[in-house]
């Protein structure tokens, strides 16, 4: 019986070490925190810039919290994981453990408790933060792009263009049937019910052109952002600044806003995976 317990456990514990490898391997990033909630000063005793470091070390690309992101992260911030080091308490001992967020701090992995019986502070919470990576070096961690969501994100923005391009391609089509009629009734003056039609359609195109591209959002300042309003005026969106310029996030929504060139996009995170529309943004 205890034979077939241990094998039980083994099996179920190589189990979960393949299955969070696979999912880590799914994030290109982790952010590390600027400062640890269980500590009075930023990177006090160099422990954020050890866990930079050792995240480093076994292969992932670490970032500090609010430095400049790469552009694919701009865009799509669920490529980054999000770290935090956790203080268990002990008399005689520290004890730390390392925990990872998704996009939307959910857990997705937790390592075990390291421990030091150092009395100095410095070398105590090092020596416990290496003890606990030793989960993290045991995943043998290597990124893994997730194909499915870089291709819906580009089936996306080129459905977008090609809508816009064939609401162009109609409205000049009806216009250039329409100046053919025209040059025609000049030397028949006959107005025909087919004429009015086309003067319709085109005029129902253009409208869809204008919804699509000219549909204008003023924003308001307000607290650490705008509200973004559209002419009724109605409130379409609330957003909150964030340390990047031209990037901002999306009060109580899966999204960011950010600017594109001079084009503004709205992300956001769909069951199909990651999706972009374009906003008509005046500041």
């Amino acid at each position: 019986m205890k034979t077939k317990f241990l094998s039980f456990l083994i099996t179920f514990l190589v189990a979960s070490s393949v299955f969070a490898q696979t999912n880590l391997n799914a994030y290109k990033y982790v952010i590390v925190p600027n400062k640890y909630d269980f500590l009075k000063e930023k990177d006090q005793y160099q422990l954020n810039s050890l866990t930079k470091f050792l995240f480093e070390k076994y292969g992932f690309t670490a970032l500090k919290e609010g430095e400049a992101y790469p552009d694919d992260l701009v865009k799509n911030r669920c490529l980054a994981l999000k770290s935090d080091a956790l203080k268990d308490s002990g008399l005689f001992k520290t004890r730390l453990s390392v925990e990872l967020k998704d996009c939307n701090d959910a857990v997705v992995f937790t390592t075990k408790l390291g421990e030091s019986r150092e009395k100095d502070f410095y070398r105590a919470y090092n020596e416990a933060l290496r003890d606990a990576f030793t989960d993290i070096e045991a995943l043998n961690y290597k990124y893994e792009p997730r194909e499915a969501v870089i291709a819906s994100t580009t089936v996306a923005a080129t459905n977008t263009e090609q809508e816009i391009q064939q609401l162009k391609q109609e409205l000049e089509a009806l216009k250039a049937k329409e100046a053919e009629q025209t040059a025609a009734a000049t030397v028949v003056p006959v107005v025909t019910t087919e004429k009015v039609a086309v003067v319709k359609d085109e005029a129902v195109v253009e409208a869809e052109v204008k919804e699509v591209m000219n549909s204008v959002l003023y924003a308001q300042e307000i607290e650490n952002g705008y509200q973004l309003v559209d002419a009724t005026p109605k409130v379409v969106y609330r957003i909150t600044k964030t340390a990047q310029p031209n990037l901002y996030m999306v009060n109580g929504e899966n999204a960011i806003i950010y600017k594109k060139g001079d084009t503004w996009l709205i992300e956001y995170n769909t069951s199909e995976g990651t999706k972009q529309k374009e906003l008509n943004i005046k500041f």
